[in-house]
């Protein structure tokens, strides 16, 4: 494996005929690449034979699967034309490149992220086929792309995943046809809007991490400025994939952020240095002079032109760095183009929530240290603690539902209890079947 890796990490660093000194950090990313690979691999699997799933019913029709399949159906089709190119063109290093990013940055980090609940809740219907289907094809595929840059690790993925199925009958991935892209799978807007999904959850999540709220902490509202009705209809068309990627209950979007948002203009030196050399000090001065609308027009357009001393200067997004003050109760962050703020302020109701989602994690970690099966049902005895007690009861139907409890019960004192801790509080549980 650690031979592999190594292998893997230096054709994903540098061509294979270019001079590479050892580099154990792109030995780490391959690590990492690896490791998501495979733990995508074994949540599949794990959920897959608890339902018996064999890719033995019929095809879901692309239109009928939910948006977020299709989505990642068509970034695997696109995949795959930039793979098959890269491959055709002797480029092996940007095909690694591109793969590790689909596998790590799409697959895992999101796709599986936001349909884990459809794997491990609800009935094996249609919705659970698909899941299943799309999670496979897309494994299957990535297996044949990386089969020529990571022959033995891909080879026993996709004997694995065939070995359960029998979809395909070959003996190796090494023998199977290599992936073609169709377009029909493509959809370029459906690319662009989840890229917007990810772009305002990641500059969430960054915020959380810049003030120490977790992300089990539910928040109340998020603001962010419309750039245009197109950017308007595509935020609206993912609002809910972000509001439970980043746990805030509502997403107001403002159309004028004049009195709202305060944003702040500078120079990025680095880029504008080679382009401009000695106009560069007159072009940073002009840039530093920059209204609202200005930079408004800028982060819209991505483009903005100047004249300095007679010369049309042509300004980009890389050319600037934009940033947001932050204002009382809130925190700003940008991001190609799109700013978020993100309301801090944590209410009673909001607080007993997060202490309830705290609970749930804590209740699955015992769960699953204690050796139950994922679909067994437990009663679960807490010992009494007034916050905690409080919160439960706001939130029994929650908790009762995502950790599998038929009853849930306060007692005076647990003597025998696993001690939990969080958020300075402390108590004691005992979870039974």
């Amino acid at each position: 494996m650690e031979l592999m890796q190594h292998v893997g990490s230096m054709i994903s660093n540098a061509n294979p005929w270019d001079n590479l000194k050892f580099d154990i950090e792109g030995v780490a990313e391959c690590r990492k690449f690896f490791g998501t690979l495979y733990n995508t691999y074994s949540f599949f699997a794990l959920y897959a034979n608890i339902d018996g799933f064999t890719y033995s019913e019929a095809e879901v029709p692309l239109a009928e699967r939910p948006e977020i399949d299709r989505w990642i159906l068509s970034e695997l089709h696109t995949l795959i034309q930039k793979v098959d190119e890269a491959y055709a063109e002797y480029e092996p290093t940007r095909a690694a490149r591109a793969i590790s990013d689909f596998v790590q940055e799409n697959l895992s980090n999101w796709y599986v992220r936001l349909c884990r609940r459809r794997f491990w809740k609800g009935e094996y219907g249609t919705d659970k086929i698909a899941a299943y289907q799309t999670l496979y094809t897309c494994l299957e595929t990535v297996a044949k792309l990386s089969a020529p840059i990571a022959p033995f690790f891909m080879d026993q993925m996709y004997r694995d995943l065939t070995k359960a199925t029998q979809k395909e009958n070959f003996e190796s991935v090494h023998l199977s046809h290599f992936p073609t892209a169709i377009k029909g799978f493509v959809n370029k807007s459906l690319e662009s809007r989840m890229l917007k999904a990810q772009t305002v959850s990641s500059l969430v999540l960054s915020l959380r991490k810049k003030e120490m709220i977790k992300v089990r902490q539910p928040l109340q509202r998020i603001m962010i400025p419309v750039l245009d009705e197109v950017f308007k209809q595509e935020i609206q068309a993912v609002s809910d994939l972000i509001k439970a990627e980043v746990n805030v209950k509502e997403i107001e979007l403002l159309e004028d952020v004049s009195g709202v948002l305060v944003k702040q203009i500078k120079p990025n030196f680095k880029a504008l240095g080679p382009r401009f050399g000695k106009d560069m000090g007159l072009i940073s001065k002009a840039i530093q002079g920059f209204n609202q609308e200005q930079i408004n027009q800028i982060e819209k357009d991505g483009t903005i032109t100047l004249d300095i001393s007679g010369k049309s200067i042509n300004l980009t997004l890389e050319d600037v760095e934009i940033s947001s003050q932050d204002i009382p109760g809130w925190l700003v962050a940008n991001a190609n183009g799109i700013t978020v703020a993100l309301d801090i302020t944590i209410s009673e109701e909001l607080r007993n929530e997060g202490i309830a989602r705290e609970l749930v994690n804590r209740i699955q970690n015992i769960r699953k240290d204690s050796g139950f099966e994922v679909t067994d049902k437990i009663k679960v005895q807490l010992q009494k603690e007034n916050t905690i007690e409080k919160a439960v009861i706001a939130n029994e139907a929650y908790i009762k539902s995502e950790t599998l409890t038929n009853e849930l019960i306060f007692v005076e004192e647990l003597k025998n209890g696993t001690e939990i801790e969080f958020d300075e509080l402390q108590t004691k549980v005992i979870i039974s079947k």
